[in-house]
């Protein structure tokens, strides 16, 4: 690193006394110079504020035209709409409340399934004896559950049928927030479905969840045809390209961040008419879209940026990778329960590989606190290997 060199004055000794006074001119200063610096200063600032509307206007100065000042000047800042204005007030206020106290602080489990959970057993053995930690509810879209764990009885939501990557797994979701919400002791939120298996016991998870600055929603930049090449421009002004995010929908979220979904009806809006298969020819899943977007517009900094359940993209088809029952084995759970980066595979040619360390409350520690997608015939051997 270079060190400014010290400049000191020399002492009274070193100075030689010459007689008499000399009398210095004033300096002639450059006034064009000034002129110059001052015309193009107020051009750059009348352009800025009022952009040029026709092609003759931006040739004043260079035969680049318009695209000089669009590159060197920040982008103008767009009037907001009266339904941002709302959103951002809302917002404001549901982040600057404090959360609701509970002598009882619980997790919400929210199971999103077709039917019944063929897993219920093994959830049966991670709730046993935390009674009054959790709550289960169960949005089961085209039968009645058959239910083997006492847990899970009667835990029935009203249900709408769900279409895989249609807008009504987004409307599930919610349905499972608004219910889950009723109840003021359940401070954070996990949306799961029938394939979704614990890896820790209950006390590891709740601490996990219950202690975190945090909520862990995935979310990340996909600039290829199945990230950001599904955003359509029918969402502006209020979503812009930019801003268009891409994510796991199985999250994890404190019970602010619950409320600011229930309370959001802007960009709702905008994703239920505008990201739905073959709109505009494309064919955008608004459950991999809406949450990452909006909690990338409206609080950033609130969430980790991955989601705590296992998911498999390697195989780098339609669908994750699967697990049959000889593919269960200890290895295979005690890798999933060391990993510290999290993994995301962009849609491009190629598909880049997004690596992230997980980082909690400021420490870097695993990510993951559940995983899918398994067969049911695993069962057996994930009670035996897990034994919480």
């Amino acid at each position: 690193m270079k060190v400014a060199k010290e400049w000191r004055l020399g002492s009274m000794g070193d100075t030689k006394i010459l007689p008499g006074s000399r009398h210095r001119s004033p300096l002639k200063r450059p006034i064009w110079i000034i002129l110059m610096v001052s015309f193009v200063s107020l051009f750059l600032v009348c352009a800025y504020i009022y952009p040029p509307n026709s092609d003759v206007a931006c040739y004043v100065f260079s035969s680049r035209g318009c695209k000089v000042l669009t590159d060197w000047l920040p982008p103008p800042r767009r009037e907001l709409t009266d339904e941002e204005i709302i959103s951002r007030v809302v917002v404001r206020d549901i982040l600057d409340t404090p959360p609701v106290e509970s002598k009882n602080p619980k997790i919400a489990f929210m199971f999103l399934t077709p039917g019944s959970l063929p897993f219920e057993k093994l959830w049966d053995m991670f709730f046993r004896g935390n009674e009054g930690r959790f709550s289960v509810y169960i949005h089961a879209s085209k039968e009645k559950p058959v239910h083997v764990s006492p847990y899970f009885l009667n835990r029935e939501i009203h249900s709408s049928p769900v279409t895989w990557g249609a807008f009504s797994m987004v409307d599930a979701e919610r349905r499972l927030l608004a219910y889950a919400l009723k109840d003021p002791d359940n401070q954070h939120f996990v949306l799961l479905s029938d394939s979704c298996i614990p890896l820790h016991n209950f006390d590891y998870v709740y601490n996990y969840l219950m202690h975190a600055n945090m909520s862990f929603i995935d979310c990340f930049v996909d600039p290829g045809p199945h990230g950001n090449g599904r955003y359509s421009t029918r969402m502006l002004p209020e979503v812009e390209e930019k801003d268009f995010r891409k994510g796991a929908q199985w999250f994890t979220m404190r019970r602010q961040h619950a409320l600011l979904v229930m309370a959001d009806s802007l960009y709702y809006s905008r994703f239920r008419d505008y990201c739905r298969p073959f709109a505009d020819g494309k064919n955008c899943i608004a459950d991999e879209h809406y949450l990452p977007t909006f909690f990338n517009l409206v609080d950033p900094g609130g969430i980790a940026n991955w989601s705590v359940t296992r998911v498999d993209w390697s195989e780098r088809k339609w669908h994750p990778k699967s697990y049959r029952a000889q593919d269960v084995t200890y290895d295979l759970l005690r890798n999933f329960t060391s990993i510290d980066m999290t993994t995301h595979i962009t849609s491009n040619a190629g598909g880049e590989e997004l690596l992230q360390p997980c980082i909690w409350n400021g420490t870097r520690r695993p990510c993951y606190l559940f995983a899918r997608k398994f067969y049911p015939e695993t069962l057996d051997k994930l009670v035996t290997l897990l034994n919480f």
